[in-house]
């Protein structure tokens, strides 16, 4: 491994210690600079590592390094070490210039921010942290990088913690995190207790050659899951994400993109040998994340914030990847996670100029017109919605037909029927945000001072957008043996015992994938006929389907669920503890102390009044008691 291979997590890393030590003092346009130029060099260090695991034979393309030895306790000792292979340089090279492209956005966006420096340096450690998590040789090295980006989003999403709001998902962000990553915890334990080990390659090598009982990886791989569950926001440890759209928009778009979210889809594929041992375990992925796609989509159909569709999109959109998990595509999940980060970080981006034109205003039916006011804004944000809705030949065309060839192909065809009605469901409900955002007459105030965002955050929409259509192409499933993309991770996670999809067919895929474009043109054309043409029948149809409408808009009323069940139980409860238990017996006991203190010195300061007679008198008492004791002894 070379030398700046060992760079990559720490520039970002070196970039938020100096902007959050001394950031304040330094000249804005510095601060953002030095952000920026942490994450291109660190982009252009991944870039070269990809290079350098090209030019070894494709059997060898694995580079370990081991900085020092992290700690060692009994049996256990963690090296500070990278893995660097196919899957973390493919992971690297999004985070890293995805990440890039959105801190350079935000060098427009937060131009006028307070808390610019320390923005940054939330940043550039939530960047640097997730290098460290794709990066980690070991299970405890990548759990630290997990725990970071967990801290950071919670910096994150609460920036503005000003806003109650904001403060609020903030804390709710980092709580359902923690369930997920107590269940991450016990199947370490459990790993360890059975292996005796937590690298990498000692673990997968023993669950190769069937020296872990099938039943204690299927313990482990769920209890891995309830994890990746947490981070990936998959049901019923979703509801945090949503909520994240109370940070500033370039936030909502590293974490629901190219970091956070998609922690939990690479720990499932890079957990893959643990995984294959037990066929329950792939299953409940597939279940899990096919509901979770269906779930999130409906929702998404009637919110008015235009963040908060593009959060339930993404939460849709991560069911994908882990339904093609399930269904033992593992490369294909990584093909569509990759594409995701290109057109999800476009539109959230887009959705934050829009909302930067906008004075800060999110309600789309405040909106309307801004086509001829946001051109760049408005075509790349097109081009982001053309790919998410999968129409040839943007790049979400080639990695959701995948998946949904290798349901159908698997004979999985209630879940090939689910996630086909998700995509319709996808691109109706990116559309509806098109036609209400851009088309139509505009339904706000002050639309002449609606104005395109600097070029600062339109030359990373231009770029994203360019990924968006080009970004696929690497891909193309039919392609057989140019299929770079295919070609590239074939060695490390192909091949496995739940490989899904069979043989390749040709005719086959072309049909189903002329059927899902015909879906979501479908989708396009109603959304299109509802919103513009005939807005009438669409609040005819409200009124018609008022309850559904309103479980829908009430988000399946989960929160207010959880509410009741759990959070408001749990706060009597800890009130009982606080009053009965901490209150009553701990502080009870520290305040008879103080009483009893109090009382044996008053009782103490009767026999210290100063009077030199009573001292004779006291002395003259005890000495006849004295006497007396002797004398009847």
């Amino acid at each position: 491994m070379n030398w700046y291979t060992y760079t990559i997590p720490f520039l970002p890393l070196t970039g938020a210690a100096i902007n959050g030590l001394i950031g304040k003092r330094l000249p804005r346009p510095l601060v953002g600079l030095i952000a920026c130029a942490a994450m291109l060099a660190a982009a252009i260090f991944s870039t070269m590592t990809l290079f350098d695991l090209l030019r070894l034979p494709v059997e060898e393309r694995s580079l370990y390094g081991e900085l020092y030895n992290w700690m060692t306790s009994g049996e256990l000792s963690v090296g500070f070490g990278f893995l660097v292979d196919q899957l973390s340089v493919v992971m690297m090279l999004v985070v890293s210039w995805v990440g890039f492209l959105i801190h350079v956005y935000s060098v427009g966006y937060m131009a006028h921010d307070n808390g610019f420096a320390r923005y940054f340096s939330y940043l550039n450690l939530f960047a640097g942290l997730m290098l460290i998590l794709v990066m980690a040789g070991n299970f405890p090295l990548a759990f630290a990088g997990w725990e970071g980006v967990g801290l950071c989003s919670y910096l994150l999403i609460g920036f503005w913690h000003h806003k109650k709001s904001a403060a609020d998902a903030g804390k709710k962000a980092f709580i359902v995190n923690r369930i997920g990553d107590f269940g991450f915890l016990l199947g370490l334990a459990l790993l360890f207790a059975n292996v005796g080990s937590l690298d990498y390659r000692q673990v997968f090598a023993a669950a190769m050659v069937g020296e872990i009982d099938p039943q204690i990886a299927l313990g482990v791989s769920l209890l891995l899951f309830v994890g990746a569950m947490g981070k990936s926001a998959q049901l019923p440890l979703y509801v945090w994400l949503p909520d994240a759209m109370e940070g500033p928009t370039p936030v909502s778009a590293l974490i629901h993109a190219a970091t956070m979210v998609t922690a939990g889809v690479y720990m499932v594929i890079r957990c893959r040998p643990l995984f294959e041992l037990d066929p329950t375990a792939l299953t409940v992925v597939l279940i899990v994340g096919t509901a979770t796609a269906i779930f999130a989509a409906t929702i998404g159909l009637a919110q008015r914030d235009i963040k908060r569709v593009l959060a339930y999109s993404t939460v849709s959109q991560l069911g994908y990847m882990f339904m093609a998990c399930g269904l033992g595509a593992y490369i294909v999940a990584l093909f569509h996670l990759m594409i995701h980060a290109f057109f999800k970080a476009l539109l959230f981006l887009g959705s934050g100029s829009v909302i930067h034109a906008m004075h800060d205003e999110q309600d789309m039916f405040k909106m309307g017109g801004l086509k001829a006011k946001l051109k760049t804004t408005y075509w790349t944000f097109l081009w982001g919605s053309l790919a998410i809705a999968g129409i040839f030949p943007f790049a979400g065309f080639f990695s959701k037909d995948e998946i949904l060839f290798k349901a159908f192909a698997g004979h999985h065809y209630i879940i090939w029927g689910i996630g086909a009605f998700t995509a319709l469901l996808t691109s109706f409900y990116v559309f509806r945000v098109v036609f209400m955002t851009f088309h139509g007459k505009h339904r706000g105030p002050d639309f002449g001072k609606v104005h395109e965002s600097p070029a600062l955050m339109t030359v990373p929409l231009v770029v994203l957008a360019i990924l968006s259509l080009v970004g696929g192409w690497v891909g193309i499933s039919f392609l057989g043996e140019h299929n770079y993309f295919h070609q590239f991770l074939a060695p490390l996670l192909a091949g496995g015992h739940h490989a899904a999809g069979g043989e390749h067919h040709l005719k086959l895929e072309i049909v189903l994938a002329i059927f899902s474009v015909t879906l979501a043109f479908f989708g396009i054309w109603l959304a299109r006929h509802l919103v513009l043409a005939r807005r009438d029948r669409l609040e005819l149809l409200t009124r018609k389907f008022g309850p559904a409408h309103k479980t829908l808009v009430g988000k399946y009323y989960v929160d207010e669920i959880y509410d009741a069940v759990l959070v408001r139980p749990l706060n009597r409860l800890s009130k009982i503890f606080w009053q009965v238990i901490d209150d009553g017996v701990i502080d009870g006991l520290v305040r008879f102390q103080g009483v009893w203190t109090q009382m044996a010195g008053r009782l103490l300061a009767l026999f210290s009044s100063g009077q030199v007679r009573r001292y004779a008198l006291y002395f003259l008492v005890g000495a006849v008691a004295v006497i007396g004791y002797f004398i009847k002894g």
